[in-house]
């Protein structure tokens, strides 16, 4: 090597120690939406690297759950993707039900399906809103948000609670809903549609929205399928894989709906999967509504249904009952189950091993945030840091999903 070609090389390496800086972004960063950290290697505003860390709020759900009775586990998974609560609960009592071989009432099954349709729109409302906040638009979080607190609403009525909801029972639910339940509900399926189309038409072809999203964060198919990916990350990129269809639980082979699928698999692709999510999954209510069966609203399961108040308050057997179910005296058959759903963020699953004891001997549950959030250093290299904040948005990073 000539002298010349020496002193060319030391000056480039001394270029590169000058336009590379570090910089955290998190694990308390207002724009990330959570407690997650990356270090960011930078050039100037383009990121050369990143490097993901996560367990900042780590619990270890598994092992409180593996000391828990089954009944008890329910106020966990409301903690994993807190934004559409109620269907982590539903998952983790359709497990149990697995274990058990519980043949459930098509009618408990149709409630179901009306809560976990209602909480993916609740989910895809905070997302994609989100998105448009990260883009610099806060009319249309301000406009549609108020539509997810008409769902909580609704949850409020059937359970009491919002956002961490505990809703149901392990067979299904231990009373008919309110005929206020029903009106709130009707009057969701009426008015949200119209909402809905303003809040797509506000982004959907807005110049700057789509300047800002489009080929932002991309990852391919065949990435995406490498990393796990499921839910609407996944089908952004064309893959139109959907538990409810390739897997049906809970009746869901007896409803009729479209997946909906991107082609690029960036953020504007991710957006408009679950705005086209949302539509469907209006439509999957009203079909529940309106093929409702009749019958009962719980599982010939005993062990898991508490008697009636007024009997509890009367009658020694049903307290015996009562404390029995709510302190977990009841043992569960030996057996391995894996159940899985399709939950805001994908597949959700629940890996259960019981020894025949009163709590599990081992869980584990498959959170997609954990699984494709490993991408996300991949998925920004190359990209601008403002970019790098609409692709964990269009993502959908639930924290306490993530570290569980």
């Amino acid at each position: 090597m000539s002298k010349k070609e020496t002193k060319h090389t030391e000056n480039t390496n001394h270029l590169d120690e000058r336009i590379f800086s570090t910089l955290n972004l998190g694990p308390t960063h207002p724009a990330t939406h959570g407690i997650f950290q990356n270090v960011l290697k930078m050039d100037g505003e383009v990121i050369h690297e990143a490097t993901s860390t996560i367990g900042y709020i780590h619990r270890a759900f598994e092992k409180i759950a593996e000391r828990r009775p089954y009944a008890q586990i329910t106020p966990l998974t409301d903690r994993l993707n807190y934004c559409s609560a109620p269907i982590n609960n539903l998952g983790w009592h359709m497990a149990v039900e697995k274990l058990l071989g519980a043949k459930m009432p098509k009618r408990a099954e149709y409630h179901r399906v009306i809560i976990m349709e209602l909480s993916r729109i609740a989910d895809h409302i905070i997302c994609n809103s989100v998105i448009g906040v990260d883009t610099g638009a806060m009319t249309g979080f301000l406009y549609i948000f108020q539509w997810r607190e008409k769902i909580y609403e609704i949850f409020e009525d059937i359970c009491g609670a919002r956002l961490t909801t505990n809703i149901g029972r392990i067979g299904g639910f231990d009373r008919e809903w309110k005929k206020e339940t029903w009106d709130k509900i009707h009057a969701f399926i009426k008015e949200f549609p119209a909402a809905l189309q303003e809040f797509t038409e506000l982004l959907e072809r807005n110049r700057i929205f789509m300047d800002r999203t489009i080929g932002c964060g991309p990852i391919s198919a065949e990435k995406a399928l490498s990393y796990g990916f499921t839910g609407p990350n996944l089908r952004a990129t064309g893959i139109d894989y959907d538990v409810r269809v390739m897997n049906p639980y809970c009746s869901y082979e007896d409803f009729t709906f479209t997946v909906p699928v991107g082609t690029q698999g960036d953020t504007f692709d991710r957006f408009m999967v679950r705005q086209h999510e949302m539509w469907q999954s209006l439509e999957i209510i009203k079909q529940a509504i309106n093929k409702m069966p009749e019958g009962a609203m719980h599982a010939d399961l005993p062990e898991f249904f508490l008697p009636p108040k007024e009997q509890v308050y009367n009658n020694m057997e049903a307290l015996i009952y009562h404390f029995k179910i709510v302190m977990g005296e009841t043992d569960i058959p030996k057996g391995e189950i894996y159940h899985c759903i399709e939950a805001g963020n994908g597949e959700l699953g629940f890996y259960l091993i019981s020894d025949g004891g009163r709590t599990p001997y081992r869980l584990h549950f498959r959170r997609p945030c954990f699984i494709y959030y490993q991408a996300y250093a991949e998925m920004v290299k190359g990209i601008m840091l403002s970019d790098a904040i609409i692709t964990m948005s269009s993502m959908n990073v639930i924290a306490g999903e993530l570290d569980a």
